[in-house]
């Protein structure tokens, strides 16, 4: 089974992915495999993990957050995760995927340079003074994104027993927290 395959099969239960979406989270898989040949990205290459735990798991969370507009920061986004599956999702929101290390931020500005909705920002997070809606991240531990107040709600895939959990592994979740108006 190819990668847009598994990727819309494990998907399926919570809404059918457009040809669009499947061909430009395709696109970036065969990118994220290219350039991790030479730069470390990921250690999950495996078609079916890839599209449970980098892809579904991101989308999954695009689907919680609020409906309209919204402006997204991705802190410590590396290979793209979760930004841009969500920016691919919710074309309405614009999404900045924040990554210091300058080489997944050349892979990400490489990614996303047909992506209208989408900048990278290379550079610490904590040198960004931008405010955003919503905050999201796989990398970053609660504790250090509530620290960094760029938005008043933050979402967290991470694994634990807090949050809700997802149907991609064991003991996954995302948690979400709202201190604000966030929409």
């Amino acid at each position: 089974m190819s990668f847009r395959q598994i990727l819309a099969t494990e998907f399926a239960a919570f809404r059918v992915l457009s040809e669009q979406e499947l061909s430009a989270l395709e696109a970036h898989f065969e990118l994220l495999l290219r350039w991790n040949q030479k730069v470390n990205l990921t250690r999950i290459t495996d078609p079916v993990e890839a599209a449970r735990f980098h892809y579904c798991e991101s989308l999954f969370l695009a689907l919680r957050l609020p409906p309209g507009s919204l402006s997204i920061a991705d802190v410590g986004s590396g290979a793209g995760f979760p930004g841009i599956p969500i920016a691919v999702f919710r074309p309405e929101c614009s999404v900045a995927l924040i990554e210091s290390d300058q080489r997944k931020a050349i892979f990400l500005r490489e990614a996303t340079r047909e992506m209208k909705n989408v900048r990278v920002l290379a550079r610490r997070a904590e040198h960004v003074a931008e405010r955003f809606d919503w905050v999201v991240s796989r990398a970053v531990a609660q504790k250090d994104l509530l620290h960094l107040r760029l938005a008043p709600n933050f979402a967290l895939l991470t694994v634990g027993d807090v949050g809700e959990p997802l149907p991609w592994g064991e003991k996954r979740c995302l948690e979400m927290v709202s201190r604000g108006t966030g929409r």
